[in-house]
């Protein structure tokens, strides 16, 4: 597989090996940038990582490298990662882009949107789920971009789901064991949670949940940390209710239907009835 990409990209293949972002630029950036040759390496996911310096490869060109990867390997996704700096210094840039698998059933977006409502998506979110079920998109930079697209769409009319991902918890301090960047963004995310609830109309309902946990502080690794995520939810219609802890994210995907009215053939039990007088 790393021979065909070699050969159809025209460009040697660094590392190949299971790898620390931050750690494989330290190692081979210097090399990239002497040889031109594409940084590839995997992690604890199922990934096909390129890396590759800004000034050395154009966005777009690592973009179609990543293409032609996401064409030849059967890995969940293929991330294109470029950064910038130099030896000693270098640092991933906020231009990623992620090249999925599309989901290989429907998932709660197409049962949204083919019921004629909208489903919005901002971040990473249109990447990961290869487009698909989704009606419109914004990708942004970082949480501060991020959070600005909620109060955007916040004030729009529209029936359906949007749909955010902040990444900077994960990619600038869950990966980089960055502890007061973390509670920074936090803070920052905090900040905004009495406006953003302020903007909800009586109908609407949130719900703060993460993929994954990024333990910050767990100085054994930079991978994902296998804690529970949260699950928080509110609403001027919301009850008070402990769900308790809940095995897997498809009562999240039912419920969301069961809450829009949406006919789907999701495996998970809504827990709507509980949370609401609806």
């Amino acid at each position: 597989m790393i021979k065909e990409f070699s050969q159809r990209c025209k460009r040697g293949v660094l590392c190949n090996k299971p790898y620390s972002g931050t750690e494989v630029l330290e190692d081979f950036g210097e090399k990239h940038i002497i040889s031109g040759d594409l940084i590839v390496y995997t992690s604890a996911d199922s990934v096909f990582q390129v890396a590759a310096h800004e000034d050395i490869v154009p966005l777009e060109k690592l973009y179609e490298y990543c293409k032609i990867a996401r064409e030849i390997t059967p890995v969940g996704r293929v991330i294109a990662r470029p950064f910038k700096g130099n030896a000693g210094n270098f640092q991933r840039t906020a231009n990623r882009r992620d090249f999925s698998l599309a989901p290989p059933e429907k998932t709660m977006l197409d049962y949204i949107s083919e019921s004629g409502q909208s489903v919005v998506a901002i971040g990473k979110i249109n990447d990961i789920f290869a487009g698909r079920g989704i009606t419109e998109y914004a990708h942004t930079s970082s949480n501060c971009e991020g959070i600005a697209k909620i109060f955007e769409y916040l004030d729009l009319e529209f029936s359906g789901l949007c749909f955010i991902n902040l990444v900077d918890f994960d990619m600038l301090y869950g990966h980089r064991n960055d502890v007061d960047g973390y509670a920074k963004a936090l803070s920052e995310f905090d900040e905004a949670l009495p406006e953003i609830i302020k903007k909800l109309k009586p109908d609407d309902m949130l719900i703060i949940t993460a993929d994954h946990g990024c333990d910050p502080g767990f100085k054994e690794s930079t991978d994902h940390t296998r804690e529970y995520i949260p699950l928080l939810i509110f609403g001027k219609g919301i009850k008070p209710c402990n769900l308790g802890t809940l095995e897997g994210f498809s009562h999240i995907g039912k419920t969301l239907c069961d809450f829009l009215k949406v006919q789907d053939f999701i495996e998970g039990q809504s827990f709507l009835r509980k949370i609401t007088a609806f």
